[in-house]
């Protein structure tokens, strides 16, 4: 027996490599690759599969070809001269195709559809910036990010803080929507960004006709989305890790975010902190304008065979100090400070103390989402939300009070949507929606002061109904929204002896979009949107009494204004010549009846906490006009041109004045190199940008406290590259803002009152993909 033995031992070592080879790995991977936007063929880009060190290069029709796998877990890597490279997850278990698609003109503006998914129709104008853009400036604010998308301006109160302007609208007229969720901070005021981290964010994307009106009825600019992407059905666990160290206010910003997929739960974590100290000028320190933040999500999917339900969970903590020399003890030293060429109380040590005045806010966001797959693609959504967002401001008070808030309040909104899409014909989609919003908003009596907003609660139910049609070369969409607000308001009254005084106020909104795109022939596309939206006043502009400490000056509400009602028309053309010349032209013409605005009143006013300029809320009729211009040229591969301009013009009708705080025209010239792979290092690119901001030649000089300041031009180099390891990538950057170190001004910045903008400032990027 033991001799039989042997010989089957040796049998089975002899027929080893033949059952081996009995698994198949005679399995093929082929597929295509295309431009995301342009949906041409991406020639010569690189296939990698991580666990066989092998791969493959796509010919001049995107195709290609890998042969001999076996069946397996793989990791492919795309990546291509210009692009931003990709990452997935294949089990393969039989010759296989893909379609894929590379991001490959960023700069593009109706380049995607609402939620990410790529629509090759949709007649809402939007922009994005991908996940990969995002961790590149993640030491920004969202507002600041968006900046570089077509149309976009930036409103700031200092280096701190700051909010997108979209086509001349902001604060208000802009809906920042946060994974499907309208923000429900305290956004009243220019001072109050959105507590929002961007790092959560897969894309993030600026949206402009029917479409916006499913996220909210005040959207006369637009809508920002940041939205977080499904989890990969990826069963490893993989992530990111993000690091930027900056020279200008010795900043440093860390993120790192981890998940995985499995059918009993899929999870993503994410985490970032934050910080910088003074910030500096090309001349001195900007004294307390330190910042911090420390910020939180989760987000949990478990999906049940037609139902997909997820949990998604944020938290962002922040503390910002405001420039200390904008605050002023008396009026001789206010008007001497608007005239000075430093301001008062500039030390000349750098410090990464935070002190009073300043900023500290939490912001929580609670999400649970359901839907049902139904038959013929149809779908049914069910979402609720819960916020709850805590503001603290801080003086500087005499009695050693300082850390006693001057301002502190709490807000909760509660919100609910139930939609339901279905197929109502061949190539015809309708989406009904119907939402609800309770918001309540807090006053802590502790501060001993009368607070800038009254205790308050808002209701707002409402409903909308989108309907899109697709014909051949032609596409069309239309949209309703009603809405039904109502105020309950605790208000203080100004007479003595103070009393509460009871106010309810309602509003009826009705929303109207219309839009349209046609392929007038291949390559060549126009579209128009016409849209009438109706915006009620929020509480700032009706009941704001007193201090607005972030912006350094009295506001004063108008409990009589109305509603905004607001007409606007869009038209854009954009054309592409041979793959290598892209154009586009976009015009707007909007007019506002009843546009709201904040007022700068000819005096200042002397007040126990020091002088301050004041603000009044006003209503006029109003129209803004403008133009925005795309241009991209690439003689070769590896060189991009991207020339982008906007212009921009508003009258105050009723006054027959120039509307003030629109943003200023601004040319923006960037070239892009890119550097061929060598070896594992991928991704090589070099950057420079020119920025010109023309001056605001449109507002009168006794329009504002001070005149507009001159124009001004920036210079900005990046470069970066990637190593691409077995099983992860690092990627590396240089970024130098403002290379000349150029003294200046920004118009739309409410600090520029008392000091000049940030100077040069160097980043270090550092970033670990696995």
């Amino acid at each position: 027996m033991l001799r039989y033995s042997k010989y089957l031992i040796v049998c089975l070592v002899l027929a080893l490599p033949i059952l081996l080879n009995a698994q198949n790995c005679n399995l093929s991977l082929k597929g295509v690759v295309l431009d995301e936007h342009t949906e041409q063929p991406l020639e010569f880009t690189n296939v990698y599969i991580e666990e066989l060190e092998r791969g493959a290069i796509a010919d001049s029709n995107g195709s290609f070809s890998i042969y001999g796998l076996c069946k397996g877990e793989y990791h492919i890597k795309l990546s291509h001269i210009g692009c931003n490279g990709i990452r997935l997850f294949l089990n393969l278990t039989r010759d296989t195709f893909l379609n894929l698609t590379l991001h490959h003109h960023s700069e593009f503006t109706n380049e995607v559809g609402v939620h990410g998914k790529r629509e090759n129709r949709s007649s809402s104008l939007s922009s994005t910036i991908t996940k990969e853009d995002v961790a590149d400036k993640g030491d920004k604010s969202l507002a600041e990010i968006v900046e570089d998308i077509q149309g976009v301006s930036v409103l700031k109160t200092g280096a701190g803080v700051s909010k997108p302007v979209i086509h001349g609208m902001y604060g208000n007229r802009v809906t920042v929507v946060n994974n499907g969720i309208r923000q429900g901070g305290q956004q009243w005021g220019n001072d109050h960004a959105p507590e929002i981290d961007p790092f959560v964010a897969n894309h993030i994307a600026v949206v402009k006709g029917a479409s916006a009106l499913e996220y909210s009825s005040n959207a006369l600019g637009g809508v920002v989305l940041i939205e977080s992407s499904e989890i990969k059905k990826e069963p490893h666990l993989h992530g990111s890790i993000h690091s930027i160290l900056q020279s200008n206010g010795r900043g440093i910003t860390f993120n790192s975010q981890v998940e995985k997929y499995s059918k009993s739960i899929a999870w993503r974590a994410t985490g970032t902190y934050k910080r910088n100290g003074d910030l500096q000028t090309p001349e001195y320190f900007l004294t307390n304008t330190g910042k911090e933040e420390k910020n939180l999500a989760l987000q949990l999917e478990k999906e049940v065979k037609n139902w997909k339900s997820t949990l998604y969970y944020s938290y962002v903590n922040a503390k910002m100090g405001i420039l200390r020399g904008a605050h002023i003890g008396n009026l001789t030293d206010l008007k001497t400070a608007l005239e000075r060429e430093e301001p008062f109380f500039t030390s000349d040590e750098f410090s990464y103390d935070i002190d009073a005045p300043k900023q500290e806010v939490q912001h929580h966001l609670f999400k649970l989402e359901t839907q049902k797959k139904l038959i013929n693609k149809n779908r049914i959504k069910l979402t609720y939300a819960l916020q709850w967002n805590d503001r603290k401001e801080f003086d500087v008070r005499r009695g050693n009070r300082s850390d006693l808030p001057a301002l502190s309040m709490q807000k909760s909104t509660n919100f609910g949507k139930a939609t339901y899409e279905l197929s109502v014909a061949k190539k015809v989609k309708l989406k009904l929606g119907a939402l609800g919003e309770l918001q309540n908003n807090v006053n802590n009596p502790e501060t001993g002061i009368l607070p800038l907003i009254p205790n308050y609660s808002s209701l707002q139910p409402g409903g909308f109904l989108v309907l899109k049609r697709t014909r051949k070369k032609f596409y069309s969409e239309v949209g309703v929204r009603y809405d039904y607000k109502v105020f309950d308001i605790k208000a203080i009254t100004e007479t003595i002896p103070r009393a509460i005084e009871n106010v309810n106020l309602s509003f009826h909104n009705i929303n109207f979009m219309a839009g349209a795109n046609y392929d007038i022939r291949k390559k060549m596309k126009i579209n128009l949107s016409l849209g009438y939206v109706e915006r009620a006043p929020e509480i700032n502009e009706l009941f704001s009494n007193g201090l607005h400490q972030g912006v350094s000056g009295i506001e004063e509400g108008d409990r009589n204004v109305q509603s905004e009602k607001s007409h606007k028309a869009l038209v854009s053309y954009e054309v592409q010549i041979k793959n290598k010349l892209f154009f586009q032209a976009l015009g707007y013409y909007q007019w506002i009846k009843d546009f709201i605005y904040l007022q700068p009143q000819d005096s200042f006013r002397l007040t126990i906490r020091g002088a301050y300029p004041l603000y009044l809320y006003r209503q006029t009729d109003a129209i803004l006009y403008g133009s925005d211009y795309l241009l991209t040229y690439e003689p070769k591969e590896n060189v991009r041109l991207v020339v982008k301009y906007s212009h921009i013009k508003g009258e105050n009708l009723k006054d027959d004045l120039p509307l003030i705080n629109l943003p200023s025209n601004n040319l923006n010239v960037v070239i892009k190199y890119s550097i061929k792979d060598i070896k594992r290092w991928k991704d090589n690119t070099v950057k420079l940008s020119y920025k010109y901001f023309f001056e605001q030649e449109e507002e009168l000089g006794e329009q504002d406290y001070v005149a507009p300041p001159p124009a001004y031009a920036l210079l900005n180099f990046n470069a970066g590259t990637t190593l691409y390891l077995k099983k992860a990538s690092l990627k590396l950057g240089l970024e130098v803002e403002n290379l000349t170190n150029e003294k200046y001004n920004d118009y739309l910045d409410r600090q520029r009152y008392y000091a000049y903008s940030v100077g040069r400032n160097i980043k270090v990027k550092l970033g670990l993909l696995f």
